[in-house]
């Protein structure tokens, strides 16, 4: 059986977009033979809820959570040892590690490049100091390791093939992607869903794209659009903690600001998203502050309803590949997906 129909969840902003809420309520619904992730390494993070139990990863896709068979593909990077300790996690919380697959071409991320990314990248770039970008230097120069070299993978290694419906889980998100993002400020690989092609589909089999954002934006890391003063605005630094902005792999604290819908508008032109995913709704009601950004201004809203109302307006007239806008307000599950 060849391969079917393939689904895709992007991130729309600076990542941090609740994508495992989204990967993970459409893998429990049984229709995906795979659930594949296409880029990155242990340097993103997703957070599951599992009848109501909170489960983190940063590498292996949300399939495991649900008795999927779940793929690391080619163009994605893997430490061994954040690898085992996420094997171990796993398998001490009750799910079947033998569903976890890794690409053979996928490139080893080695600790002498965590310690290069510790010494040269995460102070000037802000980097998340997992040795990410200097393997994806070895893999472009032609010298890394591929996993396929590695006897330590040889019970996880891919077959390769792909059949039926897959489920393609994004890292990061589109203005963190290498070629679409504030250069240098941004990841080592591609976040945008023509990436998940290099798991061995054509593009014609993409059906839906989902795209997740929040009703705010938030960074990570350094990167001047996001600059050291919206940590002293005290509307934001209220979002920020009724919101718990802590990265999952990270920890760190992670700026906020009003969502940005000029860019929101762009990345969904980008990535031709058909369903929009915006997340944390709930939590501009317990602010009860209710403004975005458009033609780079601040637009201020008097009720929720209004800014929904408006934001919907904005995403549907501009970009005419979405069929549906869902406002999830629960951190668990969405609402109508």
């Amino acid at each position: 059986m060849d391969v079917q129909n393939v689904d895709v969840c992007c991130g729309l902003n600076w990542g941090d977009e609740a994508k495992g809420k989204i990967i993970a309520q459409l893998a429990k619904t049984g229709k995906y033979q795979f659930v594949c992730r296409w880029a990155g390494g242990h340097n993103a993070g997703h957070t599951v809820y599992v009848n109501g139990q909170k489960y983190k990863t940063h590498l292996i896709p949300c399939g495991i959570f649900y008795g999927v068979p779940s793929i690391i593909g080619p163009d994605c990077v893997v430490n061994k040892d954040a690898f085992q300790n996420e094997i171990d996690y796993l398998r001490e919380n009750g799910f079947d590690t033998d569903l976890i697959k890794v690409s053979p071409k996928t490139h080893i991320v080695s600790n002498a490049h965590i310690e290069e990314d510790i010494n040269h990248y995460s102070s000037t770039q802000g980097s998340t100091s997992q040795g990410i970008a200097p393997c994806y230097r070895d893999k472009y120069a032609r010298c890394g390791i591929q996993v396929r070299h590695d006897p330590f993978f040889k019970r996880y290694l891919w077959d390769e093939k792909l059949y039926g419906n897959i489920l393609c889980e994004g890292a990061q998100g589109i203005w963190l992607d290498i070629n679409h993002g504030n250069y240098p400020y941004v990841t080592s690989s591609t976040t945008l869903p023509y990436g998940s092609c290099s798991l061995g589909f054509p593009t014609q089999c993409i059906k839906h794209i989902y795209g997740a954002t929040k009703v705010y934006d938030t960074r990570s890391g350094i990167d001047p659009l996001f600059p050291e003063s919206l940590f002293e605005d005290p509307e934001l630094m209220a979002i920020a903690e009724y919101g718990q902005e802590y990265g999952t792999t990270t920890g760190r604290r992670r700026k906020v600001n009003w969502l940005n819908v000029d860019k929101l508008i762009q990345s969904i032109q980008i990535s031709g998203c058909t369903h929009i995913v915006i997340s944390k709704t709930d939590i501009l009601e317990k602010v009860g502050n209710f403004k975005f950004i458009y033609e780079q201004k601040i637009e201020q809203f008097p009720s929720l309803n209004s800014f929904k109302q408006q934001l919907e307006f904005f995403i549907k007239h501009h970009c005419k590949t979405v069929k549906k806008i869902v406002f999830s307000y629960h951190v668990e599950t969405i609402e109508d997906l």
